[in-house]
């Protein structure tokens, strides 16, 4: 692992952005760990540290637009596209009813190649959602970039369907920062293993 995920893994927790506990997610699976990267906005130097390294990610990969998904991957999008002076766009997730009535928001033209980004991925079910909606405006997607895997069945959600996921952290690639920084104790990195090996998808 690269010293500055590390930092950033650590950070992460040292922001609250990683919770233990018991939490219901977003896929209906219930968890003893939470990552809220929403939090990153109240965090100017911790955003802009998970933008650059996205933004190093994302230079292995061949694309004309980041494309962030509302809301989590918003502001992750912009520190991105100012790092890598990239253009932004990013489909709405209520189109509106009124004024341009656009299902996405910013310039583009067809047949360009939109890299879809988000904080995380658990399962592959909103990433899905959001690459139709680029698709239906005819932009092309072949690959989704995220900053935490959560490694529950979201890479095996996406490439059934032909994209290809890109992860700056596994889960347990977290844990092993956090234990090893003893940020949490072995028994709380254990019992999220256990959870993993419970509702991992393979």
């Amino acid at each position: 692992m690269r010293p500055e995920v590390e930092r950033l893994a650590i950070a992460l927790y040292d922001y609250d952005c990683v919770k233990f506990g018991t939490f219901t997610l977003k896929s209906g699976l219930t968890s003893p760990i939470y990552i809220d990267l929403r939090l990153l906005v109240s965090h100017p130097k911790l955003l802009k540290a998970v933008g650059s390294i996205l933004a190093a990610e994302a230079e292995e990969i061949l694309f004309d637009r980041i494309a962030a998904i509302p809301y989590a991957a918003l502001p992750i999008g912009v520190a991105m596209a100012l790092e890598l002076d990239r253009p932004m766009i990013y489909p709405r997730r209520e189109v509106k009813q009124h004024g341009t009535r656009r299902a996405i928001e910013g310039t583009f033209e067809p047949r360009e190649t939109a890299l879809l980004v988000d904080d995380l991925i658990t399962r592959g079910g909103s990433k899905l959602e959001a690459i139709e909606s680029l698709e239906a405006a005819d932009l092309v997607v072949k690959d989704v970039l995220v900053l935490i895997d959560r490694e529950q069945g979201g890479a095996r959600d996406l490439a059934e369907r032909g994209y290809r996921l890109h992860a700056v952290l596994r889960l347990t690639d977290l844990l092993e920062v956090l234990a090893d920084s003893e940020r949490i104790t072995a028994e709380e990195r254990a019992k999220v293993l256990t959870y993993l090996e419970q509702t991992r998808v393979t």
